[in-house]
């Protein structure tokens, strides 16, 4: 006997539903409904779903941040995860974390005037991101505060320091409410693998340079703490049980420098005959990134390549993961909305 079933419906597969506006009240609402159209409104819809099952299985969060987000005004969105415990970690650009210092020390970014022109914003000493202008005066008193921190850390410490012991360090002195100080006072590990490509980095030079030349103690920075931290971290985190989640901004050094903890951890039991109980995998990711998988490069790469390097848990074993290609400005407060209004 035949079957009478549509061929669509023997394959499982689910059917399309139209955009229904005034049955919207709510973010959450919408996306739900985006969920169930097609394109990047598609991708949208399954993102919510896999954020939220990441917040309620309570995994362990890493939070991979790129570009400048804090200048473009999403600084709030970063404390709000975090107070909420959506993340529990974070590895960021350096750029991200100086731009949002400065607003911590009330200073202000400005819009960009496109009827000025690159030259006259150099002689002005505007520096300039996409449509968004940062005054090199915010960072010459950024420099002069952390200055003082650098001394004191300099005077009273005679190890080599990491990137995320530094950040912790300033967020326990610079301000009270901004992304260093809110993740100093809940715990949480902010790093910066690319330490010596950012404001802070550079700051951090100079101060060395100037501490040696006139023969002080000088700090001196030391990259393999974040990583050994790091990896010591998402371990404790695996062998109690725990899955692993990612929640990407972007991609960049940030994102393969957190992925890269389950290959590094495979690598040293396997060189090292370091005790592995468990591969440490991401469970669940969400990606938010403009950038396609065709021009080859890290950012674009799909979590599904990342299965192939050891990163991931394939999604026939239970892997939960949504890739956005949008612009993080829109996408992410939507998402962060949609969590809100589920009661996350």
């Amino acid at each position: 006997m035949t079957d009478s079933k549509p061929a669509a419906e023997r394959l499982g597969l689910d059917p399309m539903r139209a955009l229904e506006l005034k049955e919207v009240s709510s973010t959450d609402q919408l996306l739900r409904q985006m969920g169930n159209t097609a394109f990047t409104g598609r991708q949208l819809g399954a993102a919510a779903e896999v954020m939220e099952e990441m917040i309620r299985d309570d995994a362990f969060v890493v939070l991979t941040l790129s570009g400048a987000m804090t200048m473009a005004g999403l600084g709030r969105l970063i404390i709000e995860m975090l107070e909420r415990r959506w993340v529990n970690c974070v590895v960021s650009t350096g750029a991200l974390v100086g731009h949002g210092l400065v607003e911590d020390l009330g200073m202000s970014h400005y819009k960009a005037d496109p009827q000025i022109t690159d030259d006259v914003y150099f002689a002005n000493r505007l520096n300039r991101v996409y449509d968004t202008i940062e005054p090199e005066q915010n960072l010459d008193r950024l420099e002069t505060k952390v200055r003082a921190l650098f001394d004191q850390l300099a005077e009273a410490r005679d190890e080599p320091i990491g990137s995320a012991e530094l950040l912790d360090y300033l967020g326990e002195h610079i301000g009270d409410h901004g992304v260093l100080q809110v993740a100093h006072r809940l715990g949480v590990r902010i790093f910066i693998p690319a330490f010596t490509d950012c404001e802070l980095g550079l700051d951090f030079a100079v101060h060395r340079e100037l501490r040696c030349r006139e023969r002080q103690p000088a700090l001196a920075y030391d990259g393999f703490r974040d990583l050994e931290q790091f990896r010591a971290l998402c371990q404790q985190q695996v062998a109690e049980g725990r899955k692993l989640g990612i929640f990407t901004i972007g991609g960049g050094v940030p994102r393969n420098w957190a992925q890269q903890v389950g290959p590094y951890a495979d690598i040293r039991a396997l060189r090292l005959g370091d005790p592995l109980k468990a591969p440490m995998r991401f469970g669940f990711g969400v990606r938010i990134c403009p950038d396609p998988v065709h021009y080859g490069h890290l950012s674009g790469c799909t979590y599904s390549e990342g299965v192939t390097w050891g990163k991931f848990v394939p999604p026939a074993s239970g892997g939960r993961y949504a890739e956005v290609l949008l612009d993080a400005t829109v996408a992410w407060p939507l998402l962060a909305q949609a969590m809100i209004e589920r009661g996350l």
